[in-house]
């Protein structure tokens, strides 16, 4: 076994060990050799390791509805307030002119970042439901640093700096290239913004080891270990996240927000958003489905892969709290549009570019290519289905698309290492 397979094998081991491993990294484990000792199953690392015996608890206006419905777990997690919560919902039935049905919803995470000094909320989006939970148990750990892993344009890398930043903590961005947009160039200064150290590296592959070596290389330095937090915060504690906004949900239409819908699209990248919000839907009670719309052509985002994750997300929880119930899941539980995601990550469609521009002009709301967009193609290409006919659907916008000129254009991208000039120096798609 060649040097660089065997050191992409000790960082699976020590990410797997702290149950951190992303579905992607599972995939090269079984490239590199399976040496991993049968004796003791992913979940009894992640349950043994992976939470601080002593929890910390920050809390904002309202603690997460999860601890109302299930306390034990507040008594086992740690959480720390970051966003701006209950996000909004907003009707969205002028979106589709050949709609079947006029009961359309968008949840509004884009809006879930606080306010900072200057009034201009912080950046907000899916991520900052996850980071609640991993930052919470860093801040247990009294951890100095977090690191975790993307793609050059990553909005959870983004996510992951910017509040890591805002709890007084250091962020190590390590991400692999993609297709150039002027997301990924926003993203990158706006992690430059917030002190994020940055590093790229060719592919997967290659960007394993060189977060191997940067874990090694930040104890030799600093004499600890960064707190890791896995691609996409995908992991049963980042999972608490989305089972957590479930409730939230929950309760949004106990109050009147808006009917239980009968759908709710989101897309599919690490899966971890899927997972939660299955999850969560279930115990909260509610028959709602999750339409999971595949933003990438990796083969492994299926429903072969995001059956373990459910079950070993649903064990995790019931493990703190066992009046967490034992859910159930199968096949004829998951919904995933494979229809959407065209030449891959990153690159937008013509159906996304369309998306992009019905949102943007009809509400004023801006989309990505990478996610949000190919989720609203396929919102749209379903609402025009006659069985769709006077359903209630709700939209989850993951993607937060404000303007934020007024930070990044304080900095050059000279500022960044130079192997991220190109994102700059290079044309980008249309968007």
């Amino acid at each position: 076994m060649t040097k660089l397979r065997l050191c992409v094998l000790f960082w699976l081991l020590l990410c797997d060990a702290r149950g951190a491993m992303s579905t992607n990294e599972k995939f090269l484990l079984t490239q590199v050799g399976s040496l991993v000792p049968k004796a003791q199953s992913y979940m009894d690392l992640f349950r043994d390791s992976a939470l601080s015996p002593v929890p910390y608890h920050k809390f904002g206006m309202q603690q997460p509805p999860i601890f109302f419905y299930y306390p034990k777990l507040k008594q086992k997690v740690s959480f720390v307030s970051l966003g701006d919560f209950f996000s909004p919902i907003q009707k969205i039935d002028q979106l589709c002119p050949q709609s079947q049905t006029p009961y359309v919803y968008m949840k509004r995470d884009d809006l879930n970042g606080p306010l900072d000094s200057n009034g201009l909320r912080v950046v907000g989006g899916n991520k900052v439901r996850k980071l609640e939970f991993f930052l919470g148990d860093a801040l247990a750990r009294n951890a100095r640093t977090v690191m975790t892993f993307g793609c050059a344009g990553s909005n959870h890398a983004l996510a992951t700096a910017v509040y890591a930043n805002l709890v007084g903590l250091k962020a190590i961005s390590i991400l692999r290239p993609q297709q150039n947009s002027s997301i990924v160039r926003r993203n990158l200064l706006l992690q430059n913004y917030y002190g994020a150290e940055l590093h790229e590296y060719p592919n997967s592959e290659w960007r394993c080891l060189g977060g191997f070596c940067t874990f090694l290389r930040h104890k030799q330095v600093y004499g600890e270990y960064p707190y890791f937090i896995p691609t996409g915060g995908t992991c049963p504690l980042g999972e608490l996240g989305f089972i957590n906004a479930a409730f939230e949900l929950k309760q949004q239409i106990e109050r009147g927000d808006m009917p239980e819908p009968d759908y709710i699209y989101v897309p599919l990248g690490s899966m971890g958003t899927t997972v939660g919000l299955m999850i969560g839907l279930k115990a909260a009670g509610l028959k709602t489905r999750v339409v999971a719309v595949r933003v990438d052509d990796y083969e492994g985002a299926n429903e072969q892969t995001c059956l373990p994750l459910l079950r070993e997300a649903v064990a995790f929880i019931h493990s703190l709290d066992p009046s967490f119930p034992l859910l159930e899941f199968g096949l004829e539980d998951l919904v995933i549009a494979h229809d959407f995601f065209g030449q891959g990550y990153g690159v937008a469609t013509s159906e996304a570019l369309q998306a992009m521009s019905a949102m943007r002009d009809t509400y004023g709301i801006n989309l990505d290519g990478t996610y949000s967009g190919k989720t609203v193609a396929a919102l749209l290409h379903d609402l025009q289905k006659p069985e769709m006919k006077d359903k209630t659907v709700l939209y989850w916008n993951t993607f937060c698309g404000l303007d934020y000129s007024s930070i990044i254009s304080q900095d050059s991208y000279t500022q960044l290492p130079c192997c991220f000039y190109k994102y700059f120096e290079n044309d980008i798609q249309k968007s």
